[in-house]
């Protein structure tokens, strides 16, 4: 008797060990480093490692509180960032100025957004699985949600793991959304912009997955962008703090790690929830409470 619950303990306690070391990001670090060794010469890539800080944890101007989402419009060369306490969104220049607060009515709680052409914005909000289509112009003080077009999307997430990135993915014309956890996946979603103009409901969803045995081996997921020059998807972990870097068809192409020490950080992100990259390659990432990040390349970016 003594014996089986001794060996019942060493059990518990090696099961414990186990997933803490799998949130900790330390086995998911190193399946994905060697996962990227199969990677051929020359795929187009940005090359996450050889990124340096360039802004490292500056508090935003004017923003308090409850920073989550990101992405950088090309039509404005800006990036907007959503707030989910008070609803309203952000616009901040490159260097994590604020340039102006958007106040949103009619949200739960907005957690993700992503530019998708000209003042074309899509939102998620993770409360109500909602995804709603907005017009943000330079002369926008204010968005009513429930005067925009929008589609709920009932996939069996938890109310507060569900949605929490979103990215357009210009070169698809498709829509790639990350949910949290339980379970932790990406789903890419088409023929969205045609349903909500009214020209038919040919919306199409599939999951995608890492081409790597360890799977989604991150602990959760809080963000996505998609890089158009390359096609590339980067996905954001909070928990197990890392940036990774997957070619289209999903295979593991780089990783920057978002602890203290590494890529010129004195000390750890706390708590990223947005990612979005520039036209110059510069990534970008919100952490709350309201602290800003740029990382720069080191070397040219790769193209096929």
């Amino acid at each position: 008797m003594r014996v089986t619950l001794r060996r019942s303990l060493l059990w518990g306690a090696g099961l414990i060990l186990v997933v803490a070391l799998w949130a900790s990001g330390v086995v998911g670090l190193g399946a994905h480093q060697i996962a990227m060794h199969g990677v051929p010469a020359g795929t187009a890539s940005l090359h996450l490692a050889d990124y340096r800080v360039g802004i490292e944890g500056l508090p935003i101007p004017g923003l308090a509180d409850n920073t989550s989402g990101l992405t950088f419009s090309p039509a404005t060369g800006t990036l907007f960032t959503a707030i989910n306490r008070p609803a309203e969104l952000a616009e901040l220049s490159p260097d994590g100025q604020l340039l102006r607060r958007i106040p949103l009515t009619g949200a739960s709680d907005v957690e993700g957004l992503t530019h998708v052409e000209g003042d074309r914005f899509i939102l998620v909000d993770e409360g109500r699985h909602r995804l709603s289509w907005v017009t943000i112009t330079a002369g926008t003080t204010g968005i009513d949600l429930a005067t925009a077009p929008f589609l709920t999307l009932d996939l069996g997430a938890f109310r507060n793991m569900g949605f929490e990135g979103i990215s357009w993915d210009q070169r698809r014309k498709e829509l790639v959304i990350v949910q949290e956890m339980w379970p932790v996946r990406v789903l890419v979603i088409g023929g969205l912009d045609q349903a909500v103009q009214g020209q038919g409901l040919g919306v199409t969803v599939r999951e995608w997955q890492p081409d790597s045995w360890a799977g989604h081996f991150v602990a959760d997921l809080s963000s996505v962008t998609v890089h158009d020059p390359t096609g590339n998807m980067l996905l954001l972990s909070d928990m197990s703090s890392v940036l990774a870097e997957y070619s289209p068809d999903g295979a593991p192409l780089s990783l920057m790690t978002l602890w203290s020490g590494w890529h010129g950080l004195t000390g750890s992100v706390p708590q990223a929830e947005g990612v979005a990259v520039g036209p110059d390659g510069a990534v970008f990432i919100v952490s709350e409470p309201n602290l800003f990040y740029r990382f720069d390349p080191a070397v040219t970016l790769s193209q096929p």
